[in-house]
């Protein structure tokens, strides 16, 4: 087998050393167990890639970018800048404001960005969608909330390929389940951090599901959510729960900057209520004290 490097992967150390490889790395012992001691997400910047955000609604504060897919002449699909906040072309249907005003709730000094993919009735394309989440991990961000899926399998590659890339370029994809029991994507992904719903009336609360794929649980049951026209609803779904783990995944970063998504994982996995640090006797899924702010 050749081995070497090619298109920028490595396949050997080769012509190079272990301390060729020396880097420092922030290391997830050292953070609290608590998330409530965590940063507030200082520094992180956090897109939302979904039906677009009300820019300046009182629960979601600043955006400092608003972005949408749209055609070119041609038809070829492309993100473009949809206007300085607090303009900009707003929410399609309010989805995309829900998961923006959770994140902001959960941290509230992080950067906030949308991209808008989806329009009226929560619809739209899977191109769309690829075209929006390729643009994100294209331009760094340290999170991206994905509150939707596809079931159509002829994206599953691409979209396995572009969570791959955001996996090992630093960009932590946050995905929510499905909320029936059927296929789709990326949430379905290793890559990538997948949440559901727990029915559980703490608002703080989040678990870790030691029977994946979907890995942790949060709240995401009749939760009141920022809504267009400057408003609030209550409302359920997977899709709520998601930008609370994306919240804390910003707190985890303003706290230890360089996390990559594998540590930030584990140390979400360490921090769920459900799972005890270094005592073998007590099973995972009793309840435990832990949660966040």
């Amino acid at each position: 087998m050749t081995t070497g490097t090619a298109g920028g992967l490595t396949w050997s150390l080769r012509d190079r050393t272990p301390e060729d490889l020396t880097l420092l790395a922030d290391t997830v012992p050292a953070l609290p167990a608590d998330p409530s001691a965590w940063s507030d997400g200082g520094g992180v910047r956090v897109c939302v890639v979904d039906t677009g955000v009300e820019c300046g609604h009182p629960f979601v504060g600043p955006v400092q970018g608003s972005y949408e897919v749209a055609p070119d002449p041609d038809g070829t699909l492309k993100v473009v800048d949809s206007g300085p906040p607090p303009d900009g072309t707003g929410d399609a249907c309010g989805h995309g404001t829900a998961c923006a005003g959770i994140v902001r709730r959960v941290a509230p000094d992080c950067d906030l960005y949308s991209v808008r993919v989806l329009g009226e009735g929560f619809t739209g394309s899977g191109d769309a969608l690829l075209t929006g989440l390729r643009w994100a991990v294209d331009q760094g961000f340290d999170v991206v909330n994905l509150s939707l899926s596809t079931t159509r399998p002829k994206f599953l590659e691409t979209l396995r390929s572009l969570a791959d890339q955001a996996f090992f370029n630093g960009t932590t994809l946050v995905a929510s389940a499905h909320n029936t029991p059927v296929e789709s994507f990326p949430w379905r992904f290793s890559s990538v951090i997948s949440v559901g719903t727990h029915r559980e009336d703490d608002s703080a609360l989040f678990l870790y599901n030691p029977a994946p794929p979907v890995e942790f649980f949060a709240p995401g049951q009749n939760v009141q959510v920022a809504w267009t026209g400057g408003g609030t609803i209550r409302t359920t779904g997977n899709s709520f729960a998601t930008p609370f783990i994306s919240g804390l995944c910003a707190r985890l970063l303003g706290s230890r900057p360089k996390l990559t998504p594998f540590q930030i994982k584990h140390a979400l996995y360490l921090s769920a209520a459900n799972v005890r640090v270094g005592e073998p006797e007590t099973r995972i899924g009793e309840p435990g004290t832990r949660g966040a702010s």
